[in-house]
C-alpha cells in the first residue's frame, strides 16, 4: 500500500462532522461555532464529572467513606457505655428499694421499674428528648445539653429498670441460710446486704448485665431519628452524597451491619462462657 499523499484530499482524516463539497474549501469557524462550542462544552463537563464519580464500585465507595463510618460507629459505642454506666449506677439502687424494709419504698420502686421496663425504649428516647430542655442554669451558669446527651439519659432509663430486676433477681436466689447466718454473727441487715449477699450476687448479675449492653449497643442507632450524628445517620449523609445509587444500599448498611455485629458478637459469646462456667460452680 502507498503512503498517504497530503495533496489528495480523500488521504486526509475527516476533522468536521460534516462532509464539505469537493469544490468548496472548508470554511472558517465563525464566533457562533465557537460560542455553540464553548455551550456544548458547559453541558458536556458536569455530566462527564458525575459520570466519573458514579463509576466508583459500591467497595471503593465503602472503603471511602469508611474512616467517617467508623467514626460513627466509635459515637455509638460511646453512648452505649454512657448509658449502661448511669444505668447501671442507677438501676442497683432501685434494685435494693424494691428489697427494703416497708411498703411504701417497695412498691414505689417496683411501680417506676416495670413502667420502664415494659416500654418501648424509641417512647422513651422520645419523652427524653421533648421534655428535657435544651439547657439547664445551675447557679446562674447555664449548662448545654447537646441532643447527644439526652439521647445517653433516655437510654439509661430502660438500662436502669432491667438492671433493677437484675439485681433484685440475683438477691433472691441467694438461699435464705446465708441471711441466717449473718443474723446470727449480729450482722446488721445492711452490712448483711454489701458484706455477704451482693459478693454472691456478682456472677449471677454479670452475664444478663452483658446481655443489657448487647441490646443498648445495637439500639444506639435509634438515636438517628432524633437528630443524634451517629452510624446510621452517617450512613444515610454518605449514600446522599454519592448520589443515592440504589446499588449502594447493601453495601454502605451492610457496612453498618457488619460493625455491630463484629462488636456485639464477641460480648454474647464471652456471656454465653461466663453461664457455663458459672453454672458448673
Amino acid at each position: 500500500m502507498s503512503a498517504l499523499d497530503p495533496n489528495r484530499p480523500s488521504d486526509l482524516p475527516v476533522l468536521l462532522p460534516f462532509a464539505l463539497p469537493k469544490d468548496r474549501p472548508a470554511a472558517r469557524l465563525r464566533p457562533a461555532h465557537l460560542w455553540l462550542l464553548a455551550g456544548l462544552a458547559l453541558v458536556a463537563l458536569p455530566a462527564w464529572a458525575q459520570g466519573g464519580a458514579a463509576a466508583l464500585s459500591p467497595l471503593e465507595v465503602v472503603i471511602k467513606w469508611a474512616p467517617l463510618l467508623l467514626t460513627g460507629f466509635a459515637f455509638n459505642v460511646a453512648i452505649s457505655l454512657m448509658a449502661m454506666a448511669i444505668g447501671t449506677v442507677a438501676g442497683i439502687g432501685l434494685g435494693l428499694a424494691m428489697l427494703a424494709e416497708g411498703w411504701i419504698l417497695p412498691r414505689l420502686a417496683w411501680c417506676v421499674t416495670q413502667v420502664f421496663r415494659n416500654v418501648p425504649w424509641l417512647v422513651l428516647l422520645f419523652f427524653v428528648m421533648f421534655l428535657v430542655p435544651f439547657q439547664i442554669t445551675v447557679f446562674g451558669l447555664r449548662v448545654p445539653l447537646p441532643d447527644w446527651v439526652k439521647a445517653t439519659f433516655g437510654f439509661s432509663l430502660p438500662v436502669m429498670a432491667n438492671v433493677a430486676e437484675i439485681v433484685r433477681g440475683a438477691v433472691r436466689s441467694v438461699p435464705n441460710t446465708q441471711w441466717e447466718a449473718a443474723e446470727s454473727l449480729a450482722f446488721t441487715r445492711r452490712q448483711t446486704m454489701w458484706r455477704i449477699i451482693l459478693p454472691q450476687c456478682a456472677k449471677r448479675m454479670l452475664p444478663p448485665w452483658m446481655n443489657v449492653y448487647s441490646l443498648i449497643a445495637m439500639a444506639t442507632v435509634q438515636a438517628s431519628i432524633v437528630g443524634v450524628t451517629e452510624m446510621l445517620t452517617l450512613t444515610a449523609q454518605v449514600h446522599a452524597a454519592e448520589g443515592g445509587r440504589p446499588e449502594l444500599f447493601a453495601p454502605l448498611y451492610g457496612f453498618a451491619l457488619l460493625c455491630f455485629f463484629l462488636y456485639c458478637y464477641p460480648i454474647d459469646r464471652f456471656t454465653a462462657a461466663l453461664e457455663r462456667r458459672f453454672e458448673t460452680r
